[in-house]
């Protein structure tokens, strides 16, 4: 089945257009990902091998004698790993595990925002049908046979797996980071918790980009007032109390939002 293009008009009525990951590249992904968490599992259960050998061990160290009550814990941990890398990853990195981040795709919800956190534990819990009755065959099968690619727990979920493409305009954003480079700013300035940025959507990632874009062409008296108005509007989804900050603190952290949302927003489908 080829993919074709996906329209989605969001909650705030603007129209996207996606191309839908098909089932070559969402394998690709996964088997990376499978990789990374083969070598860890493997990894974890040889240190708790020889960490419960006791003096048996050929290497001559130990920590603890053989514990059956030590390898349950290991177990349960084994499938919190193996279950909580996807969820882990798909919400707090945009949608992206490391495979999918290697292949260009990312999981977002149908309406074009990026995956919540009920949407995300849905869909990754459903692994457990999709990967039925061995080696995901039932996903497979719906990810060909979907118009829109889709596994049952993206079904479920409400979600759907897409290519990006990172924009290739550059102009505005030299400008932008030239600005944010004579400021001293850097991401890691924003005190804003992961869960408060999932508060914005396409909405608010709109107003940052434009105001970002026509940050250094307006004049500082419409400037001051942009900036208190996108103020006005963001801070109180994100937590942040704007009260007493001088316009150039205000432009930074909206600057800083910028750079934060620009990962996960600034692509085109």
């Amino acid at each position: 089945m080829q993919e074709g293009q996906v329209d989605i008009k969001t909650p705030e009525y603007v129209s996207l257009q996606f191309q839908p990951a098909g089932l070559g590249s969402r394998a690709a992904a996964l088997m990376m990902d499978q990789i990374i968490l083969s070598i860890l599992n493997i990894l974890i259960v040889v240190i708790l091998f020889f960490a419960t050998t006791g003096n048996n061990s050929p290497f001559g160290f130990y920590l603890f004698e053989l514990n059956s009550t030590l390898w349950g814990v290991a177990i349960v941990a084994l499938f919190v790993l193996n279950w909580g890398y996807f969820f882990a990853l798909e919400y707090f990195w945009g949608g992206k595990t490391l495979g999918k981040r290697l292949l260009g795709i990312r999981v977002m919800q149908e309406n074009g925002h990026s995956v919540t956190l009920l949407s995300c534990f849905i869909r990754n819990l459903l692994r457990i049908i999709d990967m039925l009755p061995a080696s995901y065959f039932l996903g497979m099968i719906m990810i060909f046979l979907h118009s829109k690619h889709k596994r049952v727990g993206d079904i479920v979920a409400g979600t759907i797996v897409v290519h990006e493409r990172r924009v290739k305009g550059k102009r505005k954003e030299i400008a932008i980071e030239k600005e944010m480079r004579n400021r001293g700013l850097r991401k890691e300035d924003l005190s804003v918790e992961a869960w408060a940025l999932k508060q914005l959507g396409t909405k608010e990632w709109s107003l940052v980009k434009t105001y970002a874009n026509r940050f250094s062409q307006l004049p500082r008296s419409e400037r001051n007032q942009l900036s208190k108005k996108l103020a006005d509007i963001l801070f109180p989804k994100l937590g942040l109390n704007m009260e007493g900050k001088t316009y150039n603190e205000l432009e930074d952290t909206l600057l800083l939002l910028y750079l934060e949302m620009r990962d996960e927003w600034e692509y085109e489908l």
